[in-house]
């Protein structure tokens, strides 16, 4: 048997390394900035869920949690009225994506996974790791997708709605079409992240639809992207498929603070719901004030606003002005969206100080 001896030639091993490229997210930076740059909630948690941390009996945590998510599971099945076999929970809902690309799409490995060619760059990159392949689908020069861009023979469909980074919602008419269009053959996927700031949930469609798998988020309408929890809903065989795929990695991915703490956001509801009104708000309000200062603002169903600015360039020097002045916006140096900047939503007050900043560029 040969032995490694630390020599510095001797790196044939390195050829067997993952090398793929990964999702880059937004930058974290420190405190003393408005931090509009990855979509937060800017309010905190539910009143029941910082009672429910206060309360937390630690001593409960030397045991494992229910492999299934437990009572949450149960509890987002009752918000949503449907059996709890039609639910799964996971660690995020990038992670339960993730598991939704290893146990349902692309499976044939012979055709590819289909999702816009402008959306969520996590796509392609999960593909790669996954070995699937994929296509992206080009949006319109509207933004928005074409369902006949989806009717042909696929590995899976993953449709991002309302769509990040663009904040558009292609809307019932859409999604229903690309249901039709794919019958039973393959899955359809609908990752509604954004979906607690806009008007349509494709869930009710789960009902009758077997072959839709719609992923949600306790991280942005609820305010715990710091807790990491994520979930879908979809035909039983579907969240069988995610359980057995879960099990071949990590039985326990949702521990038993965050059964707890998402149970306490659920049951505080009135608090949720008045949050997401607030923000919604802010949202036109900031979408209108844009557009009176000449910028191209579509219409937006997220919790934040996709912002042209007329040219790459323009984009980059307003992206860096308002960062030298503590005010973290996104800018995504990509073809056909460079000249934009993604702005999340935060507080009124979050809010005047980036259109100071803007405006004070915009004087120059």
């Amino acid at each position: 048997m040969d032995v490694i001896t630390g020599n510095k030639n001797n790196n044939a091993y390195l050829a067997g390394l993952y090398s793929g490229e990964p999702y880059v997210s937004g930058e974290q930076p420190g405190l003393g900035v408005v931090k509009l740059n990855t979509n937060e909630n800017p309010y905190p948690p539910a009143p029941g869920v910082l009672r429910a941390l206060a309360d937390f009996d630690g001593r409960g945590l030397r045991l494992y949690p229910k492999q299934d998510g437990g009572m949450l599971r149960e509890a987002i099945a009752a918000l949503h009225g449907v059996a709890v076999e039609k639910v799964f929970v996971g660690n995020g809902s990038d992670e339960v994506l993730a598991l939704a690309f290893r146990a349902c799409f692309g499976l044939g490995r012979d055709c590819p996974v289909l999702f816009p060619d402008i959306s969520y760059s996590f796509y392609p990159v999960w593909c790669e790791f996954f070995g699937i392949p994929y296509e992206a689908v080009p949006l319109g020069e509207d933004l928005l997708p074409a369902a006949d861009g989806y009717a042909r023979h696929n590995g899976g469909i993953v449709i991002c709605e309302p769509n990040a980074p663009t904040s558009l919602a292609a809307g019932e008419a859409f999604v229903s079409e690309v249901i039709e269009a794919n019958g039973g053959v393959s899955v359809v996927g609908g990752d509604e992240a954004y979906a607690d700031f806009c008007d349509y949930s494709a869930i009710p469609l789960t009902a009758n639809v077997k072959n839709l798998l719609v992923t949600r988020s306790f991280s942005k309408g609820r305010s715990l992207a710091g807790l990491r929890i994520g979930y879908a809903i979809g035909d039983a065989r579907l969240i069988e498929a995610l359980m057995a795929a879960k099990d071949s990695y990590n039985s326990y991915p949702i521990g038993a603070f965050a059964e707890a703490l998402g149970m306490a956001a659920i049951a505080d509801d009135d608090y949720y719901r008045m949050v997401v009104d607030k923000i919604r708000q802010t949202r036109d309000a900031v979408a209108a004030r844009l557009r009176e200062h000449g910028f191209d603002v579509p219409e937006p169903s997220g919790n934040f606003v996709f912002v042209g600015c007329g040219s790459a360039e323009r984009a980059r020097e307003i992206y860096a002005y308002l960062r030298s002045g503590g005010v973290y916006v996104r800018y995504f140096d990509k073809a056909r969206i460079d000249d934009r900047l993604r702005v999340s939503i935060g507080k009124p007050e979050d809010m005047e100080v980036f259109f100071a900043r803007l405006e004070e560029y915009l004087a120059i």
